[in-house]
């Protein structure tokens, strides 16, 4: 006899104007299995139906890079920049719709922290500031990361324009929307952070400015994908190579960007958690959590990162109102039919970090499962 769950994350949800059949999203990860020249392979595609296929109502890609110049952040990262991209993107937009769910792109500026770019050799952020800690072996990197050049205004310029026309070939490929990448230490939460943005013009000093760019990225994006396409930012504090960072205003910090990013034009925010627990990562001061002050302050639908697999938890984030969407990484990898399975009251398979070595590719995730399979 099955069984048939309640829980408030398969009810239907919405993500600006994106209606999903359930409030279950998969989060953007990185995979590095693209062509060498960023072109999607017919094995991400089916990497991304089977998401739709095991029941979630939104697929988030991984980053997606977004011009031929310092955007590109791994060797194999997909990109969105070239008619052959769009038309492989297509294929796989295609899949997810057919297997009833919706697909957004996430658009990626690596800034500093690109480790793999066959563009060019060196590297641009805010400042001249060499990023903290090493480059990511699990990525394709190794050492230290080099000292970027300071971005001067026509260098901004080139990376907004490449954002929006990165868009605009998402909505030709088929995509439901694009999420704005401003998190996790890449470019435009480089901008937003203040150790790594030294600037003294507008794009620099108290948190209003440091925001900026990432508003008018969006902003740039709203007005030539038109109103009603979605069109959503995911933020962090934390990053990819500095998990203790939180922005220093606290609350006034998340309040200002939040009201920015939204007047911008945002449909959704994303909040992430880098790898950590949603209560660890999403606590502010005065008792708030970032995720609910997101929604209090934009009046829009977020989405909370950080352990959502776990039943009782993104229950209680749902119920309680600091969110209204959750999103699943690592625990999706392993379990594509994550939502089926809360459905029908069935356990989880605990996530095997041997998924993701030695680098997070699909290649490795089939032989993980050849050799899973085997020991069964």
């Amino acid at each position: 006899m099955s069984i048939t769950i309640t829980h408030p994350a398969l009810e239907p949800g919405q993500a600006g104007g994106l209606r999903t059949s359930n409030r279950l999203v998969v989060a953007p990860m990185t995979r590095v299995s693209a062509a060498p020249d960023g072109t999607p392979t017919p094995e991400m595609a089916e990497y991304y139906a089977e998401f739709a296929r095991g029941g979630f109502g939104l697929v988030i890609t991984e980053g997606i890079y977004t011009d031929t110049v310092y955007s590109q952040g791994y060797l194999n990262q997909p990109g969105l920049v070239s008619e052959r991209h769009v038309s492989a993107w297509r294929e796989a937009t295609a899949d997810v719709h057919e297997a009833g769910g919706s697909i957004v792109a996430q658009l990626m500026h690596a800034g500093a922290l690109s480790q793999g770019n066959p563009y060019r050799d060196d590297t641009a952020g805010p400042s001249a500031v060499v990023p903290q800690g090493v480059k990511m072996p699990e990525y394709g990197g190794h050492g230290p990361w080099a000292a970027p050049k300071e971005m001067s205004l026509d260098d901004i310029r080139q990376a907004v324009d490449g954002f929006v026309a990165s868009a605009a070939n998402a909505k030709r490929a088929g995509f439901d929307g694009v999420e704005v990448h401003a998190a996790n230490g890449y470019l435009l939460d480089q901008f937003l952070t203040d150790y790594t943005n030294l600037r003294e013009d507008s794009y620099g000093g108290p948190v209003a400015a440091r925001v900026r760019l990432a508003a008018e990225v969006v902003a740039a994006i709203r007005a030539e994908v038109g109103p009603d396409w979605s069109v959503g930012v995911r933020v962090s504090q934390t990053k990819v190579n500095d998990f203790r960072y939180r922005w220093p205003g606290g609350a006034h910090d998340a309040e200002v960007i939040f009201a920015a990013l939204t007047e911008a034009g945002a449909s959704y925010l994303h909040v992430a958690s880098e790898g950590r627990n949603w209560l660890d990562s999403a606590q502010l001061d005065r008792g708030l959590t970032v995720t609910g002050l997101a929604r209090r302050v934009s009046g829009l639908p977020v989405i909370a990162n950080g352990g959502m697999h776990h039943a009782e938890l993104s229950a209680q984030v749902l119920a309680d109102g600091h969110a209204d969407l959750v999103s699943v990484a690592r625990a999706a990898l392993v379990n594509p039919d994550l939502p089926r399975r809360l459905a029908e009251g069935r356990a989880l398979d605990s996530f095997d970090h041997a998924m993701l070595s030695p680098m997070v590719t699909l290649d490795n995730v089939r032989r993980w499962r050849l050799a899973a399979g085997a020991d069964a």
